[in-house]
């Protein structure tokens, strides 16, 4: 899931698991990440064509991804 990646590790989005309002809207925005870890851990950054958005932890572990 996209909580386990490294920083700098890139991945496909294979699946948004989870429901409701969260999960549609990160299905809008066609999530290509390149991620960076909150000192503490929570939150994570994406790179998204072009923005940063930063995701909880816990919403990361629904974002099933494959290594590129």
């Amino acid at each position: 899931t996209l909580d386990e990646l490294k920083i700098g590790q890139k991945s496909r989005i294979l699946a948004v698991n989870g429901q409701g309002a969260l999960r549609r809207r990160l299905l809008d925005m066609g999530l290509t990440p390149h991620r960076k870890v909150a000192p503490m851990g929570d939150p994570i950054e994406l790179h998204l064509r072009g923005y940063e958005l930063t995701l909880r932890i816990e919403d990361a572990k629904n974002i099933e991804v494959e290594e590129v």
